[in-house]
């Protein structure tokens, strides 16, 4: 039996894909989260097989979660289950090795046949996400994204440089670099743009 978990802060859709996955005879939904929050603990005392995350939820969000399963190494395996199929969401879910990325609105007997899937060692991805990543890749560095993110949490350009261990100069050039990379025409709009994009 593949024991699931799922975390999803909708709670009309976290009771229907429980009770359409119970329907399987080789899937057992063990435990709900509306938060990821309230899913890490359960992972921790349930040891689940698969996780599905959702995305955005409160306190912490599904690609946090997956990060610091796979940070832990843990044996759970990992499908992202999305309404959001942005190229940059995408990009993080690959980077925190989740087993599966699908958007919500397939069919449950899709998801079920992912579980199954990724239970057996394969990766399932959403062919529409994989598709929009090969068209549009992030163009920001990994030390760009995290001097975007900083910024975009309310930091100055001072604080940043602390941070990062960086000077002001240099912490300048990165947003200089990271408006003409994203063309836009300051800051905030470059805040804007990667985060409609998914990219930080």
């Amino acid at each position: 039996m593949i024991r699931v978990l799922i975390a999803e802060d909708q709670q009309m859709l976290r009771g229907a894909l429980s009770t359409l996955l119970n329907y399987e005879e080789d899937i057992e939904v063990i435990a709900q989260a509306s938060n990821g929050k309230e899913a890490t603990e359960l992972i921790h005392q349930l040891a689940p097989d698969v996780c599905l995350l959702d995305i955005e939820m409160p306190i912490k969000g599904g690609l946090d979660l997956a990060e610091e399963i796979f940070e832990a190494k843990s044996l759970c395996k990992v499908i992202i289950l999305t309404t959001f199929a942005r190229t940059g969401y995408f990009e993080r879910a690959i980077g925190a090795g989740v087993h599966g990325y699908l958007l919500k609105d397939g069919p449950s007997e899709e998801l079920a046949e992912a579980i199954r899937r990724v239970m057996n060692g394969q990766r399932m991805f959403s062919p529409e996400l994989v598709f929009n990543q090969l068209r549009q890749d992030n163009p920001l560095t990994s030390r760009e994204k995290e001097v975007l993110k900083l910024i975009a949490s309310g930091l100055t350009s001072k604080e940043v440089s602390a941070h990062l261990f960086l000077s002001a100069g240099t912490v300048r050039n990165y947003m200089s670099e990271i408006i003409n990379k994203l063309e836009a025409k300051n800051r905030i709009e470059a805040i804007t743009k990667a985060k409609e994009k998914g990219w930080i």
